[in-house]
């Protein structure tokens, strides 16, 4: 069975040597669904509480709300950091608070001080499926993950493999035997 939250994501970006209008620096509003697969934890009657896998999934990738998203060749990239840097704003301010932990993956690098993404690859709907996956697959048993950003929708499906250890009371991940959540041990 399966357990399915989404939620939006506003970011700008462009799509670097791209003939058409998408090379211009733009906005959107991308809805990202994460779909997770398990066995109904007995105690919860219920696969991973949504309120949950909301909770883990946006510590990661708040990283991209009201961020900029940029290809790591594109040079806008080192004139917005000039100007981030002249703004005195580059390493984030007091009211940023609205930023996760810095990550650097195979296909992204999150800079949380200056609210900007740093892509391998153009940022399309199938590049964010690529770099959610790989900053939540440890994190969730993802069985699908579906993006859509304007007119554009992406989709692809996971096989989970095995179950995660969910808390009897609570039904998220245990770590190391405890709930990180209520304190609940594993007898």
């Amino acid at each position: 069975m399966r357990s399915i939250t989404r939620f939006d994501l506003q970011y700008a970006h462009r799509f670097y040597r791209f003939s058409g209008e998408a090379q211009y620096l733009h906005g959107h509003t991308g809805t990202l669904t994460i779909e997770v697969e398990d066995s109904i934890n007995a105690g919860v009657n219920m696969v991973f509480p949504c309120n949950e896998i909301k909770k883990t999934a946006w510590n990661i990738l708040q990283n991209f709300d009201h961020a900029l998203v940029l290809r790591e060749d594109d040079p806008l990239l080192p004139a917005i950091l000039a100007v981030y840097e002249q703004q005195e704003i580059k390493n984030g301010t007091p009211t940023n608070k609205m930023r996760g932990p810095a990550f650097k993956t195979e296909w992204a690098t999150a800079y949380p001080g200056c609210r900007l993404v740093v892509t391998r690859e153009t940022m399309t709907a199938e590049g964010m499926i690529k770099i959610v996956y790989d900053l939540l697959k440890d994190k969730l048993n993802i069985a699908k993950l579906t993006f859509r950003s304007g007119d554009n929708t992406a989709s692809q499906e996971y096989l989970p493999e095995g179950t995660m250890d969910r808390c009897p009371c609570c039904g998220i991940a245990m770590v190391n035997g405890v709930c990180p959540k209520c304190g609940c041990r594993r007898k």
